[in-house]
């Protein structure tokens, strides 16, 4: 298994279903494929396999309205990229939307390398009515579109009707997942990617470990420094982490918890002065101190072929607490444990007593190009994606959205695992903002590969902190 490069999308592809009408074909039974969070943060740039399509995008959106148009029908073209979730769910949601819109016919294109099928009918003006692709991705296709200023804006679906149902698209999706930069990316207000599904980021641990030490978990970092010199006691090491890249979520959620969401903004857009501030200062101490109680053994294992070992050294109780999310369940899943193991998850502890507490969240968007024939019917199947018909659908294959009660629906890991916002955790999704490439700086580089350094001893956090800075000019310089 491959450590991913894509920021907000959660699981990798497992399955190969070319392009079909939603009822045919074979369903396929290969199990998922699970893989590890974005490498690269929100710095990754576009490659070919789409570079070109969002040029040659042609046609004016549609006008939308609170109710899709009496009648509509027609065929829809619906792409999504297959991950390991499978491709059978996309499938059934198809066919269901078709028996609920008399006159519809969705011809569905599902593959894990879905810019490999649908670019070379893009650069001929041939386009899907509606994508599922998030932003992140290694060939850059929904950048490309976004850049090209390529994209249908669907702000006008959130007032729309669900689909056989009474209330809006807006009101069933829960808050934060439609007013962040990525749905909203030019900063007006005004939606352009639909979010679908979703997965918060947090640290793993073993509850047996917890019920059987009597600790509890902790609830501020002050609590938790108390919690590693216990652990030290005993043989334990509080921290360790798959990859450097895994910092990506814990770093973002940090940062909300220290400045809170104005700041944090400014941090996202590398504010001039920004890392000078007391609240950048705290995030760094933490990150410093934590590399004090990592496991040694850990940056040598921090690679796309050993990463497991990293993570098994929580099922060992060989370290406390591992960032991750809820794909190392299935990845570890046929790993030996220590007796009485469970599955222990929370939010990062808040920088001081009472503060935030935060989960950074990854999530997929949906998503029409402006290029589109049939856009009032994509925006209507858009809608009816957030119906509770078709959200049964997506769970029923592992795939959970943001919609209100969909986690009284769950149980087992789920629960736990999709439950945290409700316990009081902030869900922070925006990611550091995208600029024109500058040679040799990625958000990876500068604020997550270091951390191994830090582990190491190799870099201090003022060696670190300078490269932020340094850093952070250029990419400010480079900002679209």
């Amino acid at each position: 298994m491959k450590l991913k490069r894509v920021l907000c999308m959660l699981l990798a592809s497992a399955m190969v279903i070319g392009t079909a009408a939603c009822g045919s074909g074979d369903s396929g039974s290969n199990p998922p494929a699970e893989n590890p969070p974005a490498d690269e943060g929100g710095q990754d740039t576009p490659e070919d396999g789409g570079s070109d399509a969002g040029d040659e995008a042609q046609g004016d959106e549609a006008e939308g309205g609170d109710e899709a148009p009496a009648g509509a029908a027609g065929t829809l073209k619906v792409a999504a990229v297959e991950t390991a979730y499978g491709a059978d769910m996309w499938k059934e949601v198809c066919e269901a939307f078709e028996a609920s819109h008399e006159g519809v016919t969705v011809e569905l294109t599902i593959d894990k390398k879905l810019e490999d099928i649908i670019t070379s009918d893009m650069k001929a003006g041939v386009f899907p009515d509606v994508i599922m692709r998030a932003v992140g991705a290694e060939s850059g296709l929904t950048e490309t579109f976004i850049k090209d200023n390529n994209l249908v804006e669907l702000t006008d679906v959130l007032s729309m009707t669900v689909p056989g149902e009474s209330g809006t698209v807006g009101d069933k999706i829960l808050p934060g997942f439609v007013e962040n930069s990525i749905t909203n990316p030019y900063g007006d207000g005004k939606t352009f990617l639909m979010p679908m599904f979703y997965g918060p980021c947090g640290l793993f641990y073993n509850q047996g470990l917890f019920t059987e030490k009597g600790w509890t978990v902790p609830e501020t970092w002050d609590e938790m420094w108390e919690l590693g010199d216990k652990a030290k006691a005993e043989g334990i090491a509080l921290f360790t982490y798959p990859t450097a890249g895994y910092f990506d979520a814990f770093f973002y959620a940090l940062l909300h918890e220290s400045m809170g969401n104005d700041k944090f903004q400014e941090a996202l857009k590398y504010g001039e002065g920004i890392w000078d501030t007391p609240e950048a200062q705290a995030v760094f101490d933490i990150i410093e101190k934590l590399a004090s109680y990592t496991e040694a053994t850990t940056p040598a294992n921090a690679n796309d072929n050993d990463f497991q070992k990293n993570q098994q050294l929580v099922l060992d109780n060989k370290a406390l607490f591992m960032p991750n999310g809820n794909w190392v369940i299935g990845e570890m899943a046929e790993a030996p444990r220590a007796e009485g193991f469970e599955w222990g998850f929370t939010a990062l502890p808040a920088v001081t007593a009472g503060g935030e507490r935060a989960s950074y969240s990854f999530f997929e968007q949906v998503w029409m190009p402006a290029g589109a024939e049939n856009q009032d019917l994509g925006k209507e199947f858009i809608a009816y994606l957030y119906s509770d018909e078709a959200a049964a659908i997506f769970a029923k294959g592992g795939a959970v959205q943001p919609i209100q009660g969909m986690t009284d629906k769950l149980d087992g890991d789920n629960k736990l695992y999709y439950s945290i916002y409700d316990t009081g955790a902030v869900a922070v999704m925006d990611a550091f903002a995208t600029t024109d490439p500058v040679e040799g700086i990625t958000a990876r580089s500068t604020f997550f590969d270091p951390i191994n350094s830090l582990v190491t001893g190799d870099k201090t956090k003022d060696d670190w902190v300078s490269q932020i800075k340094s850093d952070s000019d250029a990419l400010r310089a480079a900002l679209k």
